[in-house]
């Protein structure tokens, strides 16, 4: 394919993007804690960390849609020597992501950009402190496939060639309990996000095969609650 043509479709595709309304997360800033725990209880937060304690010697971290922080908090508690890009469009989500952060919050960098728009070369530097971790916890669920794809294709030139992404998210599991619980929760789920922040999205998109066309393979999973919370670890490959 001739890359003037290449380079259209991005932009064209871009243009979509920007087109959408960007969900307003700010509505629920204050109180997103207690709502996931109110529905979930610990969950979420038990999927998150999941694989935390294998992150304690990476440097650079890009953290998308952490909401109120609480990954990147216990991330930069574990690892003292990571500093991290954390991106978010919503200005209240990071600003409870900063004071979660505490005295830590001078490594983090904040970004209030849409994760959609946002260039690689806002992350890019040399090439001895590329980002060598990527985190998104129940963010991709926010995000189409083809979004998904396109966000990982961008990352990757801003990414060490080792880097790691770590993936917090629901699934509906094969058999009853995929049908009758997990679906109408899903679904529940997103109709309630839609009414509160505008999130367009309605169904769970297929991250496995974007990140997958991306570039990325899956390392290790756990899952809990019957296969409702998935956490999986994966790395860039094929660079």
């Amino acid at each position: 394919m001739n890359p003037a043509t290449v380079s259209i479709q991005i932009v064209e595709e871009r243009a979509q993007i920007a087109a959408q309304a960007t969900p307003n997360f700010d509505r629920i800033a204050g109180v997103y804690r207690w709502m996931e725990f109110a529905t979930f209880g610990p969950w979420l937060q038990w999927c998150r960390c999941a694989f935390l304690n294998e992150l304690i010697l990476h440097q650079r971290a890009l953290v998308l849609g952490d909401g109120d922080g609480r990954f990147t908090a216990r991330l930069l508690r574990i690892n003292p020597a990571i500093s991290v890009d954390a991106v978010d469009a919503s200005p209240a989500m990071l600003r409870a992501l900063l004071r979660r952060a505490g005295p830590s919050k001078y490594r983090v960098r904040p970004h209030i950009v849409d994760a959609r728009l946002a260039q690689s070369s806002n992350f890019s530097r040399e090439e001895s402190s590329k980002i060598d971790l990527v985190a998104t916890h129940f963010f991709l669920d926010c995000l189409t496939t083809p979004e998904i794809e396109s966000l990982a294709n961008n990352l990757r030139q801003s990414l060490a060639n080792d880097a790691v992404w770590v993936v917090s998210e629901f699934a509906i599991p094969s058999g009853w309990f995929g049908r009758f619980i997990a679906w109408p929760l899903v679904s529940m789920l997103y109709s309630i996000f839609g009414w509160l922040t505008g999130l367009s999205v309605r169904q769970l998109p297929d991250y496995h095969s974007a990140l997958r066309n991306a570039g990325f393979t899956r390392l290790r999973s756990r899952s809990w609650l019957h296969g409702l919370l998935v956490s999986e670890l994966w790395q860039q490959t094929g660079r």
